[in-house]
This record gives structure tokens, sequence and C-alpha cells, in this order.
């Protein structure tokens, strides 16, 4: 991802998530030296986005966002792949996210990725306010 690419980061990010970042916000996180984030495009256009924050050789993975008309196409999948290979090449050994505990399609990417669920997060979503399931991904 690239400053270039935050228009559509930001408009994707809206309709994906009813507490979204900014277009700000995601300015900040490219400027930071602890964080990746990588983008899909298809067709010249931009369908899909997700990152990390690293601390030492952990990482929370922030965001995963793929455009409505491209998903169950295996998007957020070579995304997510991509996105722990870079991370692992930069040390980075156990990996970390939360996921709306309603939202079955993520949870299955994500155990497909090799997460396994470590608990619930109470009322950590908003809009509406929903449990998350914290996953972790080491190796």
């Amino acid at each position: 991802m690239t400053r270039k690419d935050l228009e559509a980061v930001s408009i994707l990010e809206k309709e994906t998530f009813s507490v979204p970042w900014t277009k700000d916000g995601f300015e900040e996180a490219l400027a930071r030296a602890d964080t990746l984030y990588l983008v899909a495009v298809m067709n010249s256009r931009l369908v899909g986005y997700c990152g990390f924050l690293h601390v030492l050789n952990e990482a929370y993975i922030t965001n995963v966002a793929v455009e409505k008309n491209y998903r169950n196409l295996g998007v957020a999948e070579r995304m997510l792949e991509n996105l722990i290979k870079l991370g692992k090449q930069q040390g980075i050994s156990a990996f970390t996210l939360e996921v709306r505990k309603s939202n079955k399609p993520a949870i299955r990417l994500y155990e497909k990725s090799g997460f396994v669920s470590a608990g619930i997060r109470k009322n950590f979503y908003e809009k509406p306010t929903e449990d998350a399931v914290i996953m972790w991904k080491h190796g």
C-alpha cells in the first residue's frame, strides 16, 4: 500500500466496517516503521487490503477487507498468505487478530490460514455491539 492507494482504501474501509478507519488513520499507519500494509489489485482496480502492526516478534493484524464483488475468489486468502510470509521474513513468529463472532466466513478464512481461537473479547465491536473471537497463528 502506498499513499496513492489511500483514497480507494478509505472508500472500501467505509463500505466494509461499521466503525471505519479514516484516510488520515491509514496515512499515519503507513508512515510508521512497525506496520506493513498490502493491497490487492485486479483489472487495475484496488479490490482489497490488509495490514499489521508488529511489536518484537508478534504482529497484530489490524485490517482485512475485500470489495463485495471480489469476495469468495481467494483474494483475502492470498493477501493474508503474503502478509504472513512477509512478516515471517521480518522475524515475526506469531500473528493475532480479532474477528466478529458472527463473521463465520472470516473465521473460516482465518482457520484455513492456520489461526486458532484463543478466547473471546466481550463487547469489542460497536455498531452493533458484539463479542470478538481472538485468534492466533504461531510459527
